[in-house]
């Protein structure tokens, strides 16, 4: 019996000190693991966290970049001030009108292209995905450039085209009908990375669910409406987000084709186009961090509200309802 219980205690003293040989380890790792992350850590406290941070404590003040007059807290005034601006309303406006035909494109059109680019048949069809994926590839602000002399209702390329068949080319740049769907259609420019993911959830659809679906005299239409969307619901899901966020910094190409102020009638002055020259122009940092602000509450609200209605359409293969 002292045999066994001395023993016991030898195996008692070794374990503990086997566990405290691993927490040692384990206690180092976490160190050099700290040390090494903490470039990233410092980064985005410096550069992430608390500029947001300060921008919400701005969005309460009256500070003012170009004025020697003390910084003074206004409470909630710019906020209120928002609802009385006319160009907030205006541009909240254009952005949704913008969204009505840049949304569904920006969907449907790599959606199909896709499509095509992974059908069995399809000759050439690395050189044809290359080929529509390099667009994405050219900086953006050399392709607005591009596309301002190619909209010229005088001396552009399409205007010269029109010409041959007798017919004048709008201006599409300065007409409050066609500014609209000008951009929805520039913005098909950057469809490349949406089509790259389409293709690879295409190809990730099982084939053995066409077969059975094809078996119960399922066609094309069906195939696609009843298998192809469902299983490929998830990345949609996700490109619309993507397209949503998008949307509350769309800012670049209509500041390019027109001017800060949306060119004639603010026809093209988005709600962000008003941010910049309120926050850039006129100097009201204060004002401007309030702007920011509401629009990511909405932004924000509204991609809740996606995730909400995600339950009823977006379908995963493995989740159980």
């Amino acid at each position: 019996m002292t045999a066994v219980f001395t023993g016991g205690e030898e195996s008692d003293h070794g374990s503990s000190s086997l566990r405290g040989e691993r927490g040692s380890i384990a206690r180092r790792e976490r160190r050099w693991g700290l040390f090494f992350v903490s470039p990233w850590i410092i980064g985005l406290f410096a550069f992430f966290l608390i500029p947001i941070v300060a921008s919400f404590v701005l969005s309460f003040t009256n500070y003012t970049l170009a004025s020697t007059e003390p910084t003074e807290f206004v409470g909630l005034d710019n906020w209120k001030r928002m609802f009385d601006d006319p160009r907030v309303s205006h541009g909240l406006w254009v952005t949704l009108k913008f969204a009505c035909f840049a949304v569904p494109l920006g969907i449907f059109v790599p959606l199909a292209l896709a499509y095509l680019l992974t059908a069995k048949h399809l000759w050439g069809r690395g050189f044809f995905r290359v080929l529509f994926y390099l667009p994405s590839m050219v900086p953006f602000i050399a392709a607005v450039i591009v596309w301002r002399f190619y909209l010229n209702p005088q001396s552009g390329w399409w205007a010269k085209f029109l010409g041959w068949f007798g017919v004048d080319s709008p201006d599409y740049l300065r007409s409050s009908a066609w500014i609209m769907p000008t951009l929805a259609y520039i913005g098909l420019w950057g469809i490349g990375n949406a089509m790259i993911i389409f293709i690879a959830s295409l190809n990730g659809v099982p084939r053995d669910l066409y077969e059975a679906a094809s078996i119960d005299g399922a066609g094309t239409w069906r195939l696609f409406r009843d298998v192809t969307w469902p299983m490929i619901s998830p990345i949609t899901f996700y490109n619309i987000v993507i397209l949503l966020v998008g949307l509350g910094q769309y800012f670049l190409v209509p500041f390019a084709l027109t001017d800060r102020n949306g060119g004639v009638d603010n026809i093209a002055l988005f709600y962000t186009m008003h941010f910049y020259n309120e926050t850039f122009v006129n100097f009201r940092m204060g004002y401007g961090a309030a702007l920011a602000w509401a629009m990511f509450i909405v932004v924000f609200s509204l991609t809740l509200l996606l995730f909400w209605s995600a339950k009823y359409w977006v379908h995963y293969e493995y989740e159980e309802r």
